[in-house]
């Protein structure tokens, strides 16, 4: 795949990931095997409360082609497949679920290096349209994303987003939800030998004149322990350590706790992740 500018659900991704990736209040477990080196089986549990929520998904790689088949509790089969580079450049991706009749959908992306253009048509007879597209480089990039309703004949969405970046910094500036919400973030590589990084992201809301500041960092005790801290502007609290036990295979717990409620007990989250 060439270099270039990212989609656009990659910008502010790193802060993104740092703010908010590994952070959970459920119990959670996933295994992943390989049946053979075309065909891997990833079944994954997950306690909310009182819910108890799983599925399982198989995915088979055929020269350029990747299917992914995924089941749920709810008994819905999730189906996507993707084929790399029909053409240079290029990416197709089709994807559908049963029973929903729907759902069906088909996406090409384009990569170039200053622009990667994503677009997308629902299978039905009144589809919804979807675009985005981001242009320049690795270091500075203008992005859009927007969906139009032909049924409507209404735009359902409609966002844009900018991003800067080096060699230890990324900033970014997105307007979403039809230009209700300003989103502004930053992340800073700090030391990469120990992965230490901080990062904040600031939300405004124009229709309810709110704003939820939020600030993070991570730093790795050593080269198979990371942990990871983050407090907005409400007083939320959470912090988490992961361990690498053994390749590709993490223990996680998560913790947050409300500084301004603080006789209330903390949720804690707990996640496996084991890979054969």
């Amino acid at each position: 795949m060439v270099k270039g500018p990212g989609l656009y659900s990659d910008i502010g991704k790193k802060a993104r990931d740092l703010l908010y990736k590994d952070y959970q209040t459920d119990q959670k477990i996933t295994l992943s095997t390989y049946i053979s080196k075309d065909v891997a089986v990833t079944s994954s549990g997950t306690k909310k409360g009182d819910s108890l929520l799983a599925d399982i998904n198989t995915q088979l790689k055929i020269r350029n082609v990747t299917t992914d088949v995924k089941m749920d509790t709810n008994r819905k089969l999730f189906t996507t497949v993707a084929v790399d580079e029909p053409a240079p450049g290029l990416k197709t991706i089709f994807s559908f679920v049963v029973p929903d009749q729907k759902s069906g959908k088909a996406e090409l992306q384009y990569f170039h290096d200053h622009a990667w253009i994503s677009t997308s048509i629902g299978l039905t007879a009144n589809p919804i349209v979807k675009f985005s597209g981001v242009f320049g480089s690795s270091a500075v990039a203008l992005g859009t994303d927007v969906a139009f309703d032909t049924a409507t004949g209404n735009f359902t969405m409609y966002n844009a987003g900018l991003s800067y970046s080096n060699a230890d910094l990324i900033a970014s500036l997105n307007l979403n939800d039809k230009g209700d919400t300003l989103v502004a973030s930053y992340f800073h590589s700090v030391s990469p030998l120990t992965s230490t990084a901080v990062g904040a992201e600031l939300s405004h809301s124009f229709s309810n004149n709110e704003s939820t500041l939020t600030i993070g960092t991570q730093h790795a005790l050593d080269p198979l322990t990371l942990v990871k801290a983050r407090l907005n502007n409400y007083g939320k609290a959470s912090a988490l350590i992961q361990h690498q036990w053994r390749p590709k295979s993490f223990f996680t717990i998560s913790s947050e706790v409300d500084t301004r409620a603080i006789e209330k007990s903390a949720k804690v989250g707990l996640s496996l992740a084991l890979k054969q």
